[in-house]
């Protein structure tokens, strides 16, 4: 069911004839439009930066391991090393380790920070805190980035500004959501798999026989229960703000550009397979789309990489090929197209992992090191930040934590870092307490 409203519909028959006519007209179309398509009032005019940037985030859930990757300590025992060994990258004197081959190759595209303190080793804070630059309080819901900038900027066309590829966020402690912004800047999830033979995204795309003429015959149809029902009810303002509502999901499904932005199909071959033709890397092929068509912030959500056993094994044949090939791909791509200066690019993950081996030949939580990678929007590519001590085990150059990547994020982004918003008792709250990362300014 399509609701815009946290209001009750219900009168002496249980329901009302508003309610039952949605249920028969979007939802009768196969579509369940989360509640983010509030209103498209607040526009790209409300833009705070002249130029505007946009933002791809790739988040690995889980916590991806630094050790054996970008911060490789081959000089350390092998109980700290582990199985992989090193190569060399695009710049002297910096190595990754064997299995991101092609990411070691493109290091000039993108910048590394190996000094990243999560100051948490917990699942589900760790959504909450890294994606949003805010520790975890119960009394209050700090925003994701894409919900900032969807308030703050609003749309540029028909598509919603927040778009999430994938299912793998941890939502238990707000992880990824909006919190006090409200529900109606919450992310526009596409949980299909853009690898799949028919890439089919739900809640835009109406079921066979539905036509635009049978949608414009339920509009008009919803407008005369309205008239009525707001007449009896006398509460024209509210219907006037579900009208803005549900014409927003409307114009989203009915638009051209809907349509076009999610034919992945349309790129060559070629492209496709220098992704990868896996869902991760599809994934990413497809949040440049999403920018090209007017989204702001897209985040492409990879699970599996919570790897307490056989670490080493899950790495190198599952989790990183399709990073290590996709994600090279999309700076590339972005480059060629001339996108790369105006979409910032992120990697970010949960926190790092032990410097110790354990027994199941994984490595566990480790809440002091890990590391973050940016690309594009003016970071300067083949910069290598920060170092850790002998064992990876935690920063001794150069130290940043989650908030001054979130710093880092606004700026870049053109949002001011001293932003407030307000929760719904009015409290004025600051939502993001760090500095910019200096060298990447």
């Amino acid at each position: 069911m399509l609701s815009f409203l946290p209001t009750v519909n219900q009168n002496c028959e249980s329901i009302s004839r508003r309610h039952a006519l949605q249920i028969g007209s979007l939802a009768g179309l196969g579509l369940s439009l989360p509640n983010f398509l509030s209103t498209k009032a607040a526009t790209a005019a409300t833009s705070l930066s002249p130029k505007e940037t946009n933002c791809i985030l790739i988040w690995t859930r889980g916590g991806t391991s630094h050790h054996d990757t970008f911060d490789p300590k081959p000089n350390a025992p092998v109980s700290v090393r582990g199985e992989f060994g090193v190569i060399d990258t695009a710049i002297p004197g910096v190595q990754f380790t064997e299995i991101v081959p092609t990411m070691a190759k493109e290091l000039n595209r993108f910048a590394l920070l190996r000094s990243w303190n999560p100051q948490n080793g917990s699942h589900g804070h760790a959504d909450q805190f890294v994606m949003s630059g805010r520790k975890f309080n119960a009394g209050v819901a700090y925003p994701t980035f894409g919900s900032v900038v969807g308030w703050q900027k609003g749309f540029k066309t028909a598509l919603p500004p927040f778009v999430q590829l994938g299912s793998n966020v941890d939502q238990r402690f707000g992880g990824g959501m909006a919190g006090i912004l409200g529900l109606e800047h919450n992310a526009f999830e596409v949980l299909a798999d853009p690898n799949a033979k028919k890439f089919d995204v739900r809640d835009i795309t109406p079921p066979q026989g539905v036509d635009a003429n049978r949608i414009n015959r339920r509009q008009r149809m919803l407008s005369k229960i309205d008239s009525l029902q707001a007449y009896a009810e006398n509460q024209p303002a509210a219907f006037e703000a579900i009208d803005e509502h549900y014409q927003a999901a409307i114009n989203m499904i009915t638009a051209p550009e809907t349509k076009k932005a999610f034919q992945i199909d349309e790129e060559s071959p070629e492209l496709r397979d220098k992704y990868g033709r896996n869902k991760f890397g599809q994934s990413c092929l497809l949040a440049r789309r999403m920018i090209q068509s007017g989204v702001r912030f897209v985040t492409v959500t990879d699970g599996g990489w919570d790897t307490h056993a056989n670490n080493f094994k899950s790495l190198k044949a599952n989790r990183i090929p399709p990073v290590d090939q996709g994600l090279p791909a999309l700076l590339e791509d972005l480059e060629d197209r001339g996108m790369l200066d105006s979409t910032l690019v992120v990697w970010l993950t949960d926190f790092g992992r032990t410097p110790n081996i354990n027994s199941a030949s994984g490595r566990d939580h480790w809440a002091s090191s890990g590391f973050a990678i940016m690309a594009g929007a003016g970071v300067p590519g083949g910069s290598v930040l920060g170092a850790t001590d002998e064992e990876g085990g935690k920063p001794i150059r150069n130290e940043y934590t989650s908030a001054d990547i979130a710093a880092t994020i606004y700026s870049k982004l053109g949002l001011p870092t001293d932003l407030i918003a307000h929760a719904p008792d009015g409290r004025p709250i600051r939502l993001i307490e760090g500095d910019p990362i200096r060298e990447w300014m």
